[in-house]
């Protein structure tokens, strides 16, 4: 969704629901219906040339094929189950938006960077909830959900050696999908993860699951 201003400018209007006034990149609200906008203009409109779309976007076959292959795992993630209006909805959209952009120790702010804690907290402050900063406390103040409970889009997923040394979190956006800011070096993308407590993920191990409410 990032656009070069004169792009932006082109596509910006009019203003969607929920948009900034007057309309920002950074918001993502802008960003997405703006993105949207271009492509259906350079032959994306119902679907009949995304890769052309795509490549006027940026002219990089690589790039286009990234971008496609990642609008299908979405596709395979049931993304679309996200309930509107719930604070779980809303913070797994407002996090799925947020795909490509910088991991940055520490980040907090969209289009510049996140970590992993830092886009969650930002994800559930965009859907009204206040969550603590470190995935340590966000962990340590939560719920944990029984095992076996069916995740939702918006669920926590925590991952470390143990309940004690949490050192990442995920927001789940379907079933085994979750986005998250993975390492230095990334960038906030969606990948998969194990649904049980205990399992490996890398040299991890998934300590828990959570559900924030306001």
């Amino acid at each position: 969704m990032q656009m070069e201003p004169a792009t932006f400018a082109a596509y910006a209007y009019p203003v969607p629901p929920g948009g900034a006034e007057p309309p920002s990149p950074y918001d993502p609200t802008d960003a997405v219906y703006t993105a949207a906008r271009d492509l259906c203009a350079n032959g994306g409109r119902n679907g009949n040339n995304l890769q052309g779309a795509v490549y006027t976007y940026n002219h990089s076959d690589t790039y286009v094929t990234q971008v496609l292959a990642l609008a299908q795992t979405y596709g395979q993630s049931n993304a679309d189950v996200v309930a509107a209006g719930t604070a779980g909805g809303i913070a797994a959209d407002w996090a799925l938006a947020q795909v490509g952009t910088p991991y940055i120790w520490g980040g907090e702010t969209p289009g510049v960077g996140f970590d992993c804690s830092g886009l969650v907290q930002a994800a559930y402050a965009a859907a009204g909830v206040r969550l603590p900063r470190t995935a340590q406390e966000q962990y340590d103040t939560g719920t944990l959900l029984p095992p076996g409970t069916p995740l939702l889009p918006g669920d926590l997923v925590f991952f470390g050696s143990g309940p004690g040394s949490v050192t990442h979190v995920g927001l789940v956006v379907g079933p085994g999908q979750m986005v998250d800011a993975p390492h230095v070096g990334a960038q906030v993308r969606v990948e998969a993860f194990p649904n049980t407590v205990g399992s490996a993920w890398g040299s991890d191990l998934v300590v828990g699951f959570t559900r924030p409410s306001p």
